[in-house]
């Protein structure tokens, strides 16, 4: 690492892969360094997915101390970022209980045995968050209908970026972002909802005070400061959730944020679309689109919808793998030379979240709605990018409806804003010009909240004037739209068919 700035860490842990981030700041430009990367991924026992916890916090650690060989002193504050939804329960000894559980480890059928308990409206009243099935709330209440004598035990929940939080410097609190992907916390009070814990019979004292992005929580442990010689470094609340740090990322003109007349794509496994607001959006409109209200840095909310994204493109070619090892550039050229817009599927469709086989499950959606399937790599990769970027259209047209205004700009960010053939369909199919960029925004937002927590940067409109000064956007316009038009019609029609 270079060491005539101040060093920020961020530790970016997403479903697949986790890494330690350095940023140096030299007060104008920030800079990228990769310390350290390690894979990551569910681990079955006993027919559960569990997070090998351990292991992360094992790599974590080495991360550390490769920054720390670099130049110690430099390094100011480390940050930790990750998915929402999953937690660890510690027992009153402050011991971990069990490995964290997957979130894909959880049925569908929970939701409807939920409903039965509370009813779906007064759900979502109480915590304008989407429905889905591996939300905090229902894992919770799985525990409780499977009898696990976990919760009995516990004493202290935790979600994952907060276990790490409290590994790191031995305070337990429960970070606002992540928090509200929870379906337990009041987004108007930024509290937890007691009433509804109670109403489940879940034991709200295991929570933690809910704490906003940019606290201090202070210094690392002694042992690892001293083991680590990172004896200056404080810990920091970044946005926890890895979306609300994609968020803070994202360079949004001053103009354009003054008229708030655009959106965002977190690009990744998941796709995540939506707007910042001011307050979230609790009505019977919002409820019906399913769309959800989580906590964004500055006190703001994120209004947006998950999408499936491209979980479909990744499972094709784990599929493909054993016979061939296409790279992603190899599968975008395929798709280049496959025919448009042929065969349409809804990628959030249920059979689309943990097939064997994601070709053939693509294939045989295609063959039941009447449609030709597709017969080569080349056009299932077509096939899964279009529809990726005709939903996104769906999305845009919802999330206009909530907001009450047109929004001219989507920018993306993260992984897939190096995909230029979806960059492109998103804007044609969308028919909005499309700001791509930059890719690492869950890292770089990561380390400009804690740029805002020391004072480096006056404000989270300073930090986004940052990124867009140190990292390049390519900048994509629409064209070719009515063929765009044509398709959404004929989805929209595969899709009312089957409902």
């Amino acid at each position: 690492m270079e060491n005539q700035h101040e060093c920020y860490l961020a530790a970016d842990l997403g479903a697949s892969s986790g890494r330690l981030v350095a940023g140096q700041f030299d007060g104008a430009e920030l800079k990228l360094e990769e310390v350290h990367r390690f894979a990551n991924g569910g681990i079955e026992i006993g027919g559960n997915l569990h997070w090998n916890l351990l292991e992360l916090w094992n790599q974590l650690l080495q991360g550390l101390g490769t920054a720390a060989a670099s130049d110690a002193s430099s390094v100011v504050s480390l940050g930790v970022d990750t998915w929402g939804v999953d937690f660890g329960l510690l027992d009153r000894n402050d011991q971990l209980i069990a490995n964290p559980r997957h979130y894909r480890n959880q049925s569908s059928e929970i939701l409807d045995q939920a409903f039965e308990i509370v009813p779906r409206g007064e759900i979502f009243e109480q915590t304008g968050l989407q429905f889905m099935e591996f939300n905090t709330l229902y894992q919770l209440l799985s525990l409780q209908q499977e009898n696990s004598p976990l919760l009995d035990i516990a004493d202290s929940l935790l979600m994952i970026p907060d276990l790490f939080h409290w590994m790191l410097s031995g305070e337990k609190v429960n970070e606002y972002t992540n928090a509200t992907t929870t379906q337990m916390l009041d987004p108007r009070s930024s509290s937890w909802s007691e009433s509804l814990l109670n109403s489940f019979n879940l034991p709200a004292h295991i929570l933690q005070p809910v704490t906003a992005p940019g606290t201090t929580l202070g210094p690392l442990r002694k042992s690892l400061a001293d083991s680590t010689g990172l004896a200056n470094l404080q810990v920091v609340l970044p946005g926890s959730h890895d979306t609300a740090s994609a968020v803070m990322a994202v360079p949004v003109e001053t103009e354009t944020l003054a008229r708030g007349d655009w959106c965002y794509i977190s690009s990744g496994t998941w796709s995540l679309m939506g707007a910042e607001i001011p307050a979230p959006v609790i009505n019977d409109t919002c409820q019906q689109l399913n769309f959800t209200n989580e906590g964004g840095v500055g006190g703001t909310v994120r209004l947006l919808k998950n999408i499936a994204g491209l979980w479909l493109l990744q499972q094709c070619r784990a599929a493909w793998s054993s016979q061939q090892d296409y790279s992603w550039d190899q599968l975008v050229e395929l798709a280049n030379q496959s025919p448009p817009l042929q065969s349409l599927v809804d990628p959030d469709d249920p059979r689309f979240v943990a097939p064997p086989d994601m070709p053939a499950e693509i294939q045989d959606f295609c063959q039941q709605t009447g449609q030709a399937a597709p017969s080569s790599e080349g056009a299932i990769v077509r096939c899964v990018l279009e529809s990726l970027a005709l939903r996104y259209r769906q999305v845009l047209a919802s999330l206009e409806q909530l907001c009450g205004q047109t929004l001219q700009t989507i920018h993306i960010v993260g992984g897939g804003s190096q995909n230029e053939m979806l960059c492109q369909m998103t804007a044609d199919a969308c028919n909005r010009q499309v700001i791509a960029g930059p890719v690492e925004a869950t890292a770089i937002g990561n380390l400009g909240m804690q740029l805002v927590a020391r004072g480096a940067v006056g404000s989270i409109g300073q930090a986004r004037e940052v990124v867009r000064t140190s990292f390049p956007v390519q900048r994509y316009e629409p064209a070719a739209t009515s063929a765009w038009d044509d398709a959404a019609s004929r989805l929209d029609k595969i899709l009312a068919e089957r409902a």
